[in-house]
């Protein structure tokens, strides 16, 4: 049984709605409500109150609060603000600062959904009787013969499944995504028909705690010697130039190097943080092909074996999955073995492994090689 259509076919229950303040989690609600069900809205203070009512284009800040309330008075439902901000600063912003500072490229909505919205929230949901949280991600709760499965969304432009690989059976077995077999025009439509005042309110776009898209600042602000300066330098051991803080480097990086002289274009290969040091070289230097895979979240109900499987692997939400096959290492990480070579792989970005449209699971990216030739 697919997501939207289960809500018309049980009896009508208690459902706490995580409400951001966006049409997707407003109309989550009204859906929930016209449908006969108790709801409950609840919204999370994620931090700093005074400095977030300022900030547009980012979910969970000062206004988004206010107009998740104001969908709560239109629709006639209980609304609540939880203070979440010093346990989303300990689980998120300072893992979010640390990962930067190892030389990764952290996504923090992955920790948010998986520390604090999908931990914490999940249980206040409990706590308040309720028999299912909902929100308005854009991912299928799939029933089948054996057990419950998530699915990529009906619009796989909208698909949010990367950034929730780490929901763990216990946790979909309560959750509910009315929106995953709608399309966004479709979820636009019916935020029209209930009248709801964030109708005509932008998607979200940026990290809800980082002002303007300046990681730097944020990490900066957090640790602060990640702005510490350092040498630049070429794989083949030139140095050519110098930056001020690893922090404004990811792997793969082209544009904004500060450097010149080279007649080929130049990558950002890989990242020293003990040293201080970029490193750079050709695009033929990024290639990967053997990723290993840490803290695995396995959704599926068949486990992985010592014989593999097939699967298709994104490394990024943005980019199209590749295809691999996936090996257990025996110590609770995955190898991921890719049929062509993958170029920018950055460890702190997550590898969520898929049969189709089905999530089998997935985790963070630890470490990358090419194959040596043969």
């Amino acid at each position: 049984m697919i997501e939207n259509s289960q809500y018309t076919t049980v009896q009508p229950g208690r459902v706490v709605v995580a409400m951001s303040g966006g049409v997707d989690s407003s109309v989550t609600a009204a859906l929930l409500k016209e449908q006969g069900h108790d709801v409950v809205g609840i919204t999370l203070q994620l931090y700093d109150h005074g400095a977030a009512v300022q900030r547009k284009g980012a979910c969970c800040a000062g206004q988004d609060i206010h107009d998740a309330r104001r969908v709560a008075e239109r629709l006639g439902i209980p609304h609540y603000v939880l203070d979440y901000e010093t346990r989303f600063r300990a689980e998120v912003m300072e893992d979010f600062a640390d990962s930067y500072m190892r030389g990764e490229t952290p996504i923090p909505c992955v920790r948010c959904n998986q520390r604090v919205k999908f931990r914490d929230l999940l249980q206040t949901a409990r706590d308040l009787g309720a028999e299912s949280l909902a929100t308005g991600h854009y991912v299928q709760r799939v029933e089948t013969p054996d057990g419950l499965e998530m699915h990529r969304a009906r619009d796989h432009g909208k698909d949010q499944s990367y950034f929730l690989f780490a929901t763990t059976p216990d946790q979909l077995d309560f959750l509910r995504f009315p929106l995953g077999g709608m399309t966004k025009s479709e979820t636009r439509a019916l935020a029209a028909r209930f009248d709801l005042p964030v109708a005509a309110k932008p998607d979200s776009q940026d990290i809800c705690f980082v002002p303007h898209g300046s990681y730097a600042k944020v990490v900066a602000a957090l640790r602060p010697g990640a702005l510490d300066p350092g040498e630049i330098v070429h794989l083949d051991g030139r140095v050519l130039g110098r930056h001020e803080g690893i922090v404004h480097y990811t792997i793969g990086q082209r544009r904004g190097l500060g450097i010149g002289g080279s007649a080929d274009p130049l990558f950002v290969v890989r990242l020293e943080p003990a040293a201080r040091r970029v490193v750079v070289g050709p695009h033929a230097a990024l290639a990967r092909d053997r990723v290993g895979v840490g803290e695995i979240s396995w959704l599926a109900a068949e486990p992985l074996t010592a014989q593999g499987r097939k699967a298709a692997v994104k490394l990024r939400s943005s980019q199209p999955a590749a295809a691999a096959m996936l090996y257990p290492d025996g110590k609770g990480c995955v190898l991921v073995v890719f049929e062509a070579p993958l170029f920018g792989v950055s460890p702190g970005q997550a590898a969520v492994f898929y049969d189709g449209a089905r999530v089998l699971g997935g985790g963070w990216i630890t470490a990358a090689e090419m194959r040596a030739a043969a």
